[in-house]
């Protein structure tokens, strides 16, 4: 049941086929009980909401059937991946303006929703499993909003612990290393940068055969001519969240 109620949350306020819920408890292999089984799942999640008093705003039923499938009334105020979604939505928005303190305010109110691996407790499907992808990429791409951000108001010193941390867990991914070499850099740590430049590009030789990319080679360059502490940034959030490869 955990996992039916899993994907009509992410999905909530649309329609879901029977065949997608199935698909997703059973991939393509369903039993000849499968309609029955999910017709089961349903009632009991129906007769978990009226013992604990969940229902709508309106007070009317929270699981609705209607065809071909079922659908979960829900605000997205009341789901935390609702929450999350809508505030990395807003402080991208703000970047977007330029509002870069409301816009960290957002990412960091975005980020402090997380409380660890998506459907950690869920046993999770094929479909499942792809919206799990799809929100660790939003956080991924939230982390290197907040990070970029920072550096743009010039705390440089604040998110190198973060990024190491980060380029351990996500060693494939380029913007989180271009993001705490520069700011090794524009901390005045350029001896440190340009080691961990190297240790990117042999890592991006042995695992890829690739080599960083043009931003990348572009701040190596900048490191190489530089004999004090610089200042400024050298690209814009959007830009490198475009060229960066996933992790």
């Amino acid at each position: 049941m955990a996992q039916i109620l899993a994907l009509l949350l992410v999905r909530r306020n649309e329609v879901v086929s029977s065949g997608t819920l199935m698909e997703e408890l059973w991939c393509e292999n369903p039993p000849r009980s499968a309609s029955t089984t999910l017709q089961t799942y349903v009632y009991h999640a129906r007769r978990m909401f009226a013992r604990e008093g969940i229902s709508a705003r309106d007070g009317a039923d929270l699981l609705i059937t209607r065809s071909p499938g079922y659908l979960l009334r829900l605000d997205d105020r009341e789901v935390d991946v609702g929450v999350f979604e809508h505030l990395v939505m807003c402080g991208s928005a703000c970047l977007d303006r330029g509002d870069l303190t409301t816009g960290l305010l957002k990412l960091e109110e975005a980020l402090a929703t997380w409380r660890g691996p998506v459907f950690a407790t869920v046993p999770t499907g094929p479909i499942l499993d792809d919206c799990v992808v799809h929100l660790e990429e939003l956080r991924l791409r939230a982390i290197g909003l907040r990070v970029e951000t920072l550096r743009q108001l010039g705390r440089h010193q604040i998110v190198v612990p973060e990024l190491r941390s980060l380029v351990t867990s996500y060693p494939l991914n380029e913007f989180l290393h271009y993001q705490l070499i520069n700011s090794l850099f524009r901390s005045g740590r350029r001896a440190e940068a340009l080691k961990e430049y190297h240790s990117l590009r042999q890592m991006l030789a042995n695992e890829l055969g690739v080599t960083p990319t043009s931003e990348v080679e572009r701040l190596f360059q900048e490191m190489l001519g530089s004999d004090r502490i610089p200042a400024g940034v050298a690209a814009s959030p959007a830009d490198l969240l475009r060229s960066a490869r996933p992790a």
